[in-house]
């Protein structure tokens, strides 16, 4: 199927593999010309003494090599553009792919795995078209046509030669038959050891706190020993058979020159015989000598292909209906009925039930690994429920165009994630095509207009992957930027304040009652003052919610909800914890 899959991409350029073929045929071809006219120039002229043959036979000579070099030249630059296109076509249908995946597909993915598929996988393939199709096809036919030419000089000499080929085609097979592991060896360890240096580049911080750089380096050694160990034992396979096929062709040479000396000197052919056999003997040793290497060549590429395709083929399990291309603005009513969800043998949420209208804001505060993200991750259809029903305005969740339904809601995720561009390319990602002064606005009601515009390029100023260079605050504002521009029908906020100060989350909590009243918005936060305004509170523990209502019947009824409220501020009045909140800066 990995192969099958490949020729649909190599099929839409068959007619460029075609002429290139025939190119190559013709090269293949005209080879023979030249031992053949060394053989007629030795019997001719030096021998015999026609002299007059001498310029047109020299002449033939020219004109064939140069008339080989120039289809050489065509059939190259046709192939290695085939190539490169095929390699187009594939690495941008793999990448749409890798998009469409779900959130259960990048969980169980490494990072430096998938890299591996589009680098070194992807180049191992591109070589295959771009080389070793025709050059195994060439020497294919160099061997047959050298054959053929010596048969028509002398029957029984073309049957010595052909002493060499069932070692050949043993060897061959025995080659192919140890290679292909090996090469699966080489690239399982190099995905690793790219996997393991993409994630320290990017941890680098984490490893200079730590002062971890030796023990890090001594890691990397084991992964790159690992890496050298599977490339000898790669290598080891053609060290052990190159050698056969470089004695089999030499074997000709002997076989050229013992018995072939015999029959010139018994005058059963001519030397112009002899010396036409020698020139086609290249042609002879050329794909013994090759045979090795082409095999290797062939199962690098074909494990390679499986890899990808292995990658390639993995549903999602999320998925969008066929409902055809949908644009239409959600009102933000949501509904979670029995909802439950669990992974890999473990409950995550269980019979969770509750509704918002249109424009409502909840709170969710909780214990870590309550379940929180996971009722917005539910929401958003990054996962589907085990059981129970997600709705928005109604509907089913599943039963939504997946890309319209998310254009809808906007979220500023618990791990912030900034792409290496500008701070105002990184706010304005979810509407590209917006204007300046809304990125501006977007960023004011964030808190994160004063700190940009400090910046010696301001909105211009280009961060790093992941922020670097931004606090851990500055980040979660400008994530909220991002949200918060997409002008959404739902809004969710996970954690997004739990790096700013008090005076800048109490600016941000009033900026966010501005927002439309028919934005609904989801609030996930550990700090009380986050959520204590909200329509309704969820109170969640083990996956379950063992608490709702409002911040005054919540502290009321003296639960976990109290207890994490007097943690926080101690036993005092709440009177004296609402003041009037100021803001803007």
């Amino acid at each position: 199927m990995a192969i099958k899959w490949f020729y649909s991409f190599l099929k839409r350029y068959r007619a460029r593999i075609f002429l290139g073929l025939l190119l190559t045929t013709l090269i293949a071809a005209f080879s023979i010309v030249n031992p053949y006219l060394s053989g007629i120039l030795v019997d001719d002229v030096i021998q015999a003494g026609n002299y007059s043959l001498l310029p047109k036979l020299i002449a033939c000579l020219l004109g064939i090599t140069l008339l080989t070099s120039l289809l050489r030249f065509l059939y190259q630059v046709i192939f290695e553009t085939t190539s490169q296109n095929v390699l187009y076509d594939m690495r941008g249908k793999v990448y749409r792919k890798l998009l469409e995946e779900d959130f259960n597909f990048y969980n169980k993915k490494r990072t430096g795995d998938l890299m591996s598929r589009q680098t070194g996988d992807m180049d191992a393939i591109r070589h295959f078209v771009s080389y070793i199709i025709y050059a195994v096809y060439q020497n294919i036919l160099l061997f047959l046509f050298a054959l053929l030419m010596i048969f028509t000089v002398n029957t029984r000499l073309a049957l010595c030669m052909l002493v060499v080929l069932p070692f050949t085609a043993f060897s061959t097979f025995f080659q192919a038959k140890e290679v292909k592991p090996a090469f699966k060896r080489n690239r399982e360890c190099f995905s690793s050891l790219n996997t393991f240096v993409q994630e320290n580049v990017s941890g680098n911080r984490v490893v200079k706190a730590f002062a971890k750089e030796d023990y890090e380096i001594e890691k990397f050694e084991k992964e790159n020993d690992k890496f050298r160990d599977a490339q000898i034992r790669a290598s080891k396979v053609w060290m052990k058979y190159v050698p056969i096929f470089e004695i089999l062709s030499y074997a000709l040479t002997i076989v050229l020159m013992l018995y072939g000396g015999y029959m010139v000197i018994e005058e059963e052919i001519t030397m112009g015989d002899l010396v036409k056999v020698n020139g086609y003997l290249w042609m002879l040793n050329m794909p013994l000598r090759m045979a090795g290497w082409w095999v290797n060549d062939i199962q690098n590429f074909a494990t390679s292909v499986e890899k990808i395709y292995a990658t390639y083929h993995e549903e999602p399990r999320v998925f969008s209906p066929r409902t055809g291309g949908i644009h239409e603005r959600l009102k933000g009513d949501v509904e979670f009925r029995h909802v439950c969800y669990h992974a890999d043998d473990e409950d995550i949420v269980s019979d969770i039930s509750f509704q918002v209208k249109a424009g409502q804001t909840v709170g969710i505060i909780g214990s870590t690994g309550a379940g929180k993200s996971t009722l917005m991750n539910l929401l958003c259809r990054f996962y589907d429920t085990t059981s129970g029903e997600v709705l928005l305005d109604g509907v089913n969740v599943r039963d939504r165009d997946l890309y319209n339904m998310r254009d809808n809601i906007g979220m500023a995720m618990q791990d912030v994630f900034l792409f290496s561009d500008t701070i105002e390319g990184n706010i304005a990602y979810g509407r590209p095509d917006c204007t300046f002064e809304e990125v501006k606005q977007a960023a004011i009601m964030a808190d994160a207009n004063h700190f940009i515009s400090a910046l010696p390029d301001g909105y211009d100023t280009i961060v790093g992957e992941r922020g670097v260079g931004l606090s851990g605050g500055q980040k979660q504002r400008i994530s909220l930027a991002r949200a918060l521009l997409k002008n959404p029908s739902v809004l969710i906020l996970d954690d997004t304040t739990s790096a700013v100060d008090m005076e800048t989350e109490s600016y941000i909590q009033q900026q966010l009652k501005t927002i439309k009243k028919d934005c609904t918005k989801f609030i996930i936060a550990y700090r009380i003052s986050s959520i204590r305004d909200a329509d309704l509170i969820l109170v969640m523990d083990q996956g379950r919610i063992i608490e709702q209502g409002t911040h005054d019947s919540l502290v009321s009824a003296n639960g976990y909800y109290a207890q994490a409220f007097r943690n926080q501020y101690g036993e005092i009045p709440y009177e004296l914890m609402n003041p009037v909140q100021e803001g803007g800066m």
